[in-house]
């Protein structure tokens, strides 16, 4: 019999839980799942740095230098960039992207309805 995919919805926050900046570490289907808000917009990683498994989320966020000329250094990003908390890697939370490697982190899609922030969950059944 052929396999189905299926999807969740986690109630995960509320979003006075997550204001401007603000991350929090859920346990979704035994996985470790940071959801943040970033400049506005939510987002939902896999609790796994892809570089050496680290537990990713609990590393700071912030900005980046940007793109410059030699001897100057813009700040970018804002807000933006997580840090992998052991080894110091760098990744766009907005799209999962490293900084310097091809690596990326594993979004979740979420969405906001009635004040509550949904993580949405795709398995095979």
């Amino acid at each position: 019999m052929p396999k189905t995919t299926t999807e969740q919805r986690f109630a995960v926050a509320s979003v006075e839980e997550l204001p401007l900046g603000a991350r929090k570490i859920v346990e979704i289907n035994n996985r470790s799942i940071g959801v943040f808000n970033v400049n506005g917009q939510y987002v939902a990683v896999l609790n796994l740095c892809p570089h050496e498994l680290a537990p990713v989320c609990k590393g700071r966020v912030s900005g980046t230098t940007a793109v410059s000329m030699p001897g100057q250094y813009n700040w970018g990003q804002e807000g933006e960039i997580l840090y992998c908390p052991w080894h110091g890697w760098e990744f766009n939370l907005l799209t999962g992207d490293c900084l310097t490697d091809k690596r990326r982190l594993f979004h979740y899609p979420v969405e906001v309805e009635d004040g509550t922030v949904y993580l949405l969950w795709k398995g095979k059944t």
